[in-house]
Formats: structure tokens, C-alpha cells, sequence
């Protein structure tokens, strides 16, 4: 008997199956700005990753790994009777994204802002980052929509992963920081992510895959990006001027279109 699916956290649209992939320390809703224009193509299953929004973390004593949380994914896919969906990831998630693609387990992916090829001190600077970011929203989180709602502050406490903070939701904003700030698998993640490992195994992908970035990107992108188009043979860059780390709220037509174009094309 197959295990009960235990990631997928939404799923709705028609069209060939699209699985979405969300960074560190958020949720599936960060992609609420696109999840419509992408389900009018595609059966759209966007998963929250092992310890993250709806998800139970890895079982007591499993290092959150990037091969043990892409373990967890062939999972979700295998239950879901999926073999090899186009993926769409972001940030870790597009780290996670080309992971699959190594293993056989994606049609063809498109990376945005993928993490896993910083060097030493760019680590240093992305896991300090973080954890600012970190601290900031484990403060802001209970004061919910309270903080969410004036623009002001909803730009100063959801900025560093957007060009354009201001236009996330106000509901989404309180959520997100919630998230951020209570993740339970947060902090062993980022050690065993970005601490502790590099993306493998990229130069023996055979799918068709793109590598996106916004050149707002603070999060270091604009430097990782190219690395990552140049390690895997025929990979396409895409540059989206002006726009951030998690890009989806601020341009989420531009960046519907980006994705679109490659996974389901006219």
C-alpha cells in the first residue's frame, strides 16, 4: 500500500502535472501571485518541504539533507503516482528542483535563484542573512496583520527577498512571517543546505532545464545563477531585471511567463 501523501500542501488546475518547490523558511503561498496563470496549464502540486508550513519534519535522527529532502519529494511523487513531473523551484527549492533532474525525476525544470553553488564566504554571508531575516519575523510574527498592513512596515519586514515587498498580500505577509520565524526544521535546514553542502551531480542532468534570476537578487543569485547555467549542459539563463530572491510577487506576470513559456509552451 502506498504511504499517505504527507507534503503536498495544494494541487488544482489541469494540464500536465507542474510540481513547485519553495525556499527556506517559507511555504507553498509563496507562490499564491502566480499559482493561477500557472494552473490554467498545468495540474499544478505545490509542496511544503519536510519541517515547513503544513509539512511533519524528516523522522527524529534524518538530517535534512539536500539528498534526504529529495528522498522525501521522490516520495510525495511516487504516492502521487507521478514518475517525472516538470518542476519549478526556488531558491532551495530550485537547488532540490535540479536534484530530481540529476536522479531521472523531472521532465525538464526551471530553477529560480537556485541555492547550492556559494562559495565559502558567500555562505557565510547567505546563512547570516538568514538568520537576520530569521530574527526579524520570530519579533514581527505575533503581531500579525497589524504589522502587514501599513505598507511601511509590511516593505521593512518582508525586504531582502524581494525587489518589491510591498506588493506581497497582508495575509500572506503575516503568514509568511510566521513561517519564517517558527519553522521547525529552519535552522537544521540551513546547516545541512548551505552549511554543510554543494548542488552535485549537475553536469550529468539530460533534461531540459532553466536557470532564472531576478538582478535584484541580494541573496547572492546574480553571482550563483550563471555557475549553475554553466554546470549543466544546456541550460537556459533568463535575467529578470529589477526583480528580487523570491520573485513571484514582484512581477507575477513577468515571472508566470518565464516559467510558462518553458514548461508549457504554446
Amino acid at each position: 500500500m502506498a504511504r499517505s501523501v504527507t507534503l503536498t500542501a495544494y494541487r488544482g488546475g489541469t494540464g500536465p502535472p507542474l510540481v513547485l518547490l519553495h525556499g527556506l523558511g517559507l511555504t507553498w503561498r509563496s507562490w499564491a501571485p502566480i499559482i493561477d496563470a500557472l494552473s490554467r496549464r498545468h495540474d499544478v502540486i505545490a509542496l511544503d518541504l519536510p519541517g515547513f508550513g503544513q509539512s511533519q519534519p524528516l523522522p527524529a535522527g534524518q538530517r535534512p539533507t539536500p539528498g534526504a529532502l529529495a528522498d522525501a519529494i521522490v516520495a510525495e511523487l511516487d504516492a502521487l503516482e507521478l514518475g517525472s513531473p516538470r518542476v519549478v523551484g526556488n531558491s532551495l527549492g530550485g537547488w532540490l528542483a535540479l536534484e530530481l533532474a540529476a536522479r531521472g525525476r523531472a521532465e525538464r525544470v526551471v530553477a529560480i535563484a537556485p541555492s547550492g553553488l556559494e562559495a565559502p564566504h558567500e555562505r557565510a554571508y547567505v546563512i547570516a542573512l538568514n538568520e537576520l531575516m530569521r530574527v526579524r519575523a520570530r519579533i514581527a510574527a505575533p503581531l500579525g496583520r497589524g504589522v502587514t498592513t501599513p505598507r511601511m512596515t509590511r516593505t521593512l519586514l518582508l525586504g531582502g527577498l524581494r525587489s518589491a515587498p510591498w506588493t506581497v498580500d497582508s495575509r500572506d505577509g503575516a503568514r509568511e512571517l510566521r513561517a519564517f520565524g517558527w519553522s521547525r526544521a529552519f535552522q537544521s535546514t540551513l546547516r545541512c543546505t548551505t552549511g554543510a553542502a554543494v548542488a552535485r551531480g549537475l553536469e550529468g542532468i539530460a533534461v531540459p532545464v532553466r536557470i532564472v534570476y531576478g538582478t535584484l537578487d541580494v541573496m547572492l543569485a546574480a553571482f550563483t545563477a550563471p555557475r549553475f547555467a554553466a554546470a549543466i549542459p544546456g541550460a537556459d539563463l533568463v535575467r529578470l531585471p529589477g526583480l528580487g530572491h523570491v520573485p513571484m510577487s514582484d512581477d507575477p506576470d513577468v515571472v508566470a511567463r518565464t516559467i510558462l513559456e518553458f514548461t508549457a509552451p504554446p
